[in-house]
């Protein structure tokens, strides 16, 4: 397709650049939407009240016009199904061939075979959470980062029902969606200690 991802935020340009080394880098472009403060956020409908702007997904054509919006709570994810099929109404072409392609890599990428498999990425806070408490508790567990393995966001998106929630984890052959602690300790026979 012929598109381009920008990231636009109403942090500085130093904060962005450190929030995308936090990242490991990223694939796309970010802009400051700093000076004057929100603007750009403000045009779009998406400033809030406090300087902050809502989590937002914007689809725009090649001519301007604005063909899909998502606004959405900080703690959750995107529907990326219906962001593709928005992207997929402006340019089916190349939409079928990308998706004939991802089709390929989904039938010959096989899943990780291990007790344990987080589905994750860097900036989640939940799976910060995930991977210290198997640390603690000596549980080997195969990190798999849906950001980089698109092949692994497309399995979790199938058990989410669409969504790229993290973590999401493979445990002993039981799908587990989400930071769900009680379920995992269920799994592993470990109790509360008092």
């Amino acid at each position: 397709m012929e598109t381009q991802v920008l990231g636009i935020s109403v942090d500085s340009q130093p904060c962005l650049a450190a929030w995308a080394e936090s990242l490991g880098g990223i694939t796309y472009p970010l802009l400051s939407d700093f000076y004057p403060h929100g603007e750009i956020a403000r045009l779009f409908g998406v400033l809030r009240s406090d300087g902050t702007s809502e989590r937002a997904i914007f689809v725009i054509d090649k001519k301007g016009m604005v063909r899909y919006i998502d606004i959405h709570d900080y703690d959750s994810q995107p529907n990326n199904d219906e962001l593709f099929k928005a992207l997929v109404s402006i340019d089916p072409v190349a939409a079928a061939a990308f998706e004939a392609q991802q089709r390929i890599e989904e039938t010959t990428e096989e899943e990780p075979d291990h007790e344990v498999v987080m589905y994750c990425t860097r900036w989640c806070a939940n799976c910060h959470r995930a991977r210290t408490f198997f640390d603690e508790n000596g549980i080997d567990y195969f990190e798999v980062d849906i950001t980089r393995d698109r092949t692994a966001a497309a399995r979790v998106r199938k058990w989410t029902g669409g969504h790229e929630t993290t973590p999401t984890f493979k445990i002993k052959g039981e799908v587990i969606v989400d930071y769900k602690l009680e379920q995992i300790k269920e799994i592993f026979g470990i109790e509360e200690q008092l």
